[in-house]
């Protein structure tokens, strides 16, 4: 019995002796030292598990709302709407926008009797994809629609289609611009006047755009687009565009945005001007 339970000793000394050794040999530990019970613990805990990356959805997009009402002598509402839609996925980058603006106004019929109807609106829709030629998404191959009908200009409606190429010339963390160019082709049909029917102008073009965004600060962010299409028969019409815009956010979800824009075109009806400019502020909700 004494010969069992010495052994018995014996074996369980020799087995933490070991277990001393092969832990102070893992962690590079002179031999003079001992590892303590919280080393033993401590190498038995589970590592750590990696956090998992977050992969930023393919599809995100935005929509905005803003109105504005008069009352008294005259009675009229104007509202500004728009979508904004993007979907990345490799190489691919697809953009869609669609605005609408809409004024309502108090007019009266044939009976006098005053109804509130929509007397003008403009909606404008513009999609662009591009195709990155290389893996730092630095130059790109495009392909622009647009389409406009404005019941405030010269023209019933405006089309383009445009392909090309481009390239994101800078980037840091609080700014990026991009820009292209290439060949298209517009089309403008002109509202009929009392001298005119209506007719359409279409011609080749040349259409350049240019993007900068920057960050003014946490919450405020800065957007200046400008866009050429310059027609090559110089008897054509030829539209330029600048947009400005200052968004900034309220909440995770929700923003304010301050938007000017100026539409140039260089052909018009005698009575009209050449320059519209538009200013809006809406709120905008990103889903």
């Amino acid at each position: 019995m004494f010969r069992l339970l010495a052994f018995s000793y014996l074996f369980f000394f020799t087995t933490i002796a070991m277990a001393q050794g092969s832990l102070a040999s893992a962690t590079n530990l002179p031999d003079s030292v001992s590892a303590t019970a919280a080393d033993i613990m401590a190498s038995l805990e589970k590592p750590a598990t990696q956090q998992k990356v977050v992969t930023p959805p393919m599809l995100t997009g935005s929509a905005e709302l803003g109105f504005l009402y008069k009352s008294g002598n005259t009675k009229s509402g104007d509202i500004k709407t728009g979508v904004d839609l993007r979907f990345e996925k490799d190489a691919w980058l697809s953009l869609l926008n669609v605005d609408l603006l809409v004024k309502k106004a108090e007019v009266k019929d044939d009976n006098g009797d005053k109804h509130f109807e929509t007397t003008d609106q403009k909606w404008t829709v513009s999609s662009q994809t591009n195709y990155s030629l290389d893996n730092k998404e630095k130059n790109y191959i495009y392909g622009n629609i647009w389409f406009e009908e404005n019941d405030f200009s010269s023209f019933d409606n405006q089309s383009s289609v445009s392909t090309g190429w481009g390239r994101h010339w800078y980037k840091t963390p609080k700014a990026s611009l991009w820009g292209d160019i290439g060949p298209g082709f517009k089309r403008d049909l002109f509202k009929a006047t009392e001298v005119e029917s209506q007719n359409s102008s279409t011609t080749w073009i040349v259409q350049a755009q240019a993007l900068y965004i920057r960050k003014l600060g946490e919450h405020i962010e800065l957007k200046q687009h400008l866009s050429a299409k310059q027609a090559l028969n110089s008897s054509e019409n030829s539209i330029y565009k600048a947009e400005t815009t200052i968004t900034t956010k309220l909440i995770s979800t929700l923003q304010l945005k301050f938007t000017f824009k100026l539409d140039y075109n260089t052909k018009v009806e005698a009575e009209k001007e050449n320059l519209d400019t538009q200013t809006a502020v809406t709120l905008v909700y990103s889903f």
